[in-house]
């Protein structure tokens, strides 16, 4: 009895020790609206925006959102002009790159990976790849 304490606290140790911290990288990007700030665009990156900026005014503009647990929102343009959401799933495939996979209703699957090159004064530019295999190792 008289280690049982000390036990205890051992115990609390281990088990917030194992638990799974989000990375300062999730931290900054999940639970945000990132819209294409496709103005910004070089080459192969893309650039995102938070909703909250103040964007020229353009015929759409598509983005997604992460949320915990790996749910991702993908906001692609509607027939009339306004977003359409698309329901997936989002992982870390590694420290900066992100499997996406999508199930647009009534369509194929997509999956595609994004590799974030940068993240910075809430400015998310990344390079996408296209899913030839399992991601996944």
């Amino acid at each position: 009895m008289k280690y049982a304490s000390l036990l205890c606290l051992v115990c609390l140790l281990l088990l917030a020790n194992t638990c799974k911290r989000p990375s300062k990288l999730e931290t900054q990007l999940v639970g945000k609206t990132w819209l294409h700030a496709f103005e910004e665009d070089q080459e192969d990156i893309t650039t995102y925006r938070p909703n909250t900026y103040d964007f020229a005014p353009s015929r759409g503009r598509t983005g997604f959102m992460l949320e915990k647990g790996g749910i991702l929102k993908n906001y692609a343009i509607a027939p009339a002009d306004g977003l359409e959401e698309q329901a997936g799933t989002w992982q870390f495939t590694d420290n900066d790159k992100i499997l996406v996979t999508i199930k647009p209703e009534g369509q194929p699957q997509q999956q595609y990976i994004i590799e974030v090159v940068s993240l910075e004064n809430d400015v998310l530019k990344v390079k996408r790849e296209e899913v030839t295999e399992n991601p996944i190792k």
